[in-house]
């Protein structure tokens, strides 16, 4: 049943396998573009021109979909235009932010990989380096909100890994510019290479690199549909953090969970237009609750009808039989945020094994995560939280593999490494072990 602009359904009802395989689908879709051609054919005609054409491209591009006239010279933003944002800034958000990024710092520090020590075997001694990409540009989404904890949880991953070179882009859609507080966040972390331009022009711009843009090692952050399907198709040339869709929290909450906080975390979901919320719950009484409690709720936000419509389209309430059923849904959905409300939040904890963030506890909301906690909010989406994780430290190090053999060592091995090359038709790679150990 509908109740207001949440449909509420059990599990057990005829039609909910179609109902439920119809929504993950549609997130899908949405998160991945898989069906959308037309899309993808328009960024690929994107990357040729700017492949080809440069600065003079991406200038051209940027007038015409971002309906900001720049000069190549003026894509960067200047050191003094960073300087007096982040003078300009309210004197409690800077405070916040500061106590953001001291948080997101020490997590990322603690959970950075250790240098392993090689070890030594007969005479083959093994290892494992780790070092930092070079240079990494970050997306920051820009158009409709100014999100500046994404600085916050692209940049201090990079830096915490000892990325040298960071470079930001975002769109010019504040005055020509971009909001002072991206940039005001920006020059608080000492980040002082930030471009004015987005989508998928910028970052073919940082993938193949132009005049004025250097080229990068990687991509990472969110982005528009533009920017998300450059990446997905540079991928290779560059690396990217993962496919980020819609944003998402299902939330798994029995009779013990707070309608009224509930629905307030599903709707901090939905109000990202594009967003999903799914509610899985025992309770039939509290699905029912979260419903009324939604639409009041609803009425209040700024952005009531972008909300409502994403409420409508991609949410859902669903009472299950009990919480064993509701755990296997959620891990079958594999969420980007994951919210756990019971009276035993930990123990169901444990059994999540799809999630990007799981929040644990009727006092986690994923605002937590959004902002302050540590861990960054860059995270799967579209299912993906079957195989990706949450952006972090360690990936923006790469590893190389060590090895040395001694001359015992190698004529040790010379005979299973022959034999090997020899089955591949590879004989050469035989050759060039028993020239050494005849």
């Amino acid at each position: 049943m509908v109740m207001g602009c949440l449909r509420v359904i059990r599990s057990n009802a005829a039609d909910f396998g179609g109902c439920w395989g119809r929504l993950r689908g549609k997130l899908s879709l949405a998160a991945h573009l898989l069906d959308d051609r037309e899309r993808l054919e328009s960024v690929r005609v994107i990357i040729d021109k700017v492949r080809k054409g440069g600065d003079g491209a991406v200038a051209e591009l940027t007038a015409a979909y971002d309906k900001v006239e720049l000069r190549p010279s003026e894509f960067r933003v200047g050191k003094a235009e960073l300087a007096g944002a982040h003078k300009a800034m309210d004197a409690n958000l800077l405070k916040a932010v500061r106590e953001s990024i001291a948080n997101v710092r020490s997590y990322q520090e603690t959970i950075k990989v250790k240098q392993l020590a090689d070890w030594e075997n007969n005479g083959v001694r093994l290892g494992l380096r780790y070092r930092a990409l070079e240079r990494v540009g970050v997306c920051v989404p820009g158009a409709s909100a100014p999100l500046v904890s994404t600085v916050i949880m692209t940049v201090v991953p990079a830096q915490v890994a000892g990325v040298k070179e960071i470079a930001v882009i975002s769109s010019p859609s504040y005055e020509g510019s971009i909001h002072p507080a991206v940039l005001g966040v920006c020059y608080e972390l000492g980040v002082d290479e930030v471009y004015r331009v987005s989508g998928a022009q910028a970052v073919a711009a940082l993938a193949f690199g132009t005049e004025n843009m250097a080229k990068v090692d990687k991509i990472v952050g969110p982005s528009n549909w533009w920017g998300q399907l450059a990446k997905k198709e540079l991928f290779g040339l560059i690396d990217i953090d993962s496919f980020a869709g819609p944003s998402e929290v299902l939330v798994l909450a029995d009779d013990s969970a707070n309608a009224a906080w509930v629905a307030a975390d599903m709707l901090s979901q939905a109000e990202h237009a594009p967003g999903s919320a799914i509610l899985v719950t025992d309770s039939q009484a509290l699905a029912d609750e979260v419903a009324v409690e939604l639409e009041g709720q609803l009425a209040a936000l700024g952005r009531a009808e972008e909300t409502r419509k994403c409420v409508e389209e991609f949410s859902l309430a669903v009472v299950t039989g009990d919480m064993d059923e509701a755990i296997e849904l959620a891990n079958e959905f594999a969420a980007e945020h994951l919210q756990v409300q019971c009276a035993d939040s930990d123990a169901v904890a444990e059994r999540v094994v799809n999630a990007g963030a799981i929040f644990v506890g009727h006092y986690s909301p994923v605002a937590t995560g959004d902002y302050l906690a540590g861990p960054s909010h860059t995270l799967p989406t579209g299912g993906s939280a079957r195989f990706f994780g949450a952006l972090n430290v360690n990936d923006f190090l790469k590893q190389s593999s060590v090895i040395s053999y001694s001359a015992d060592g190698l004529k040790a091995a010379a005979g299973s490494i022959g034999q090997i090359a020899d089955a591949e038709g590879l004989g050469a790679h035989g050759q060039s072990v028993r020239l050494r150990v005849r």
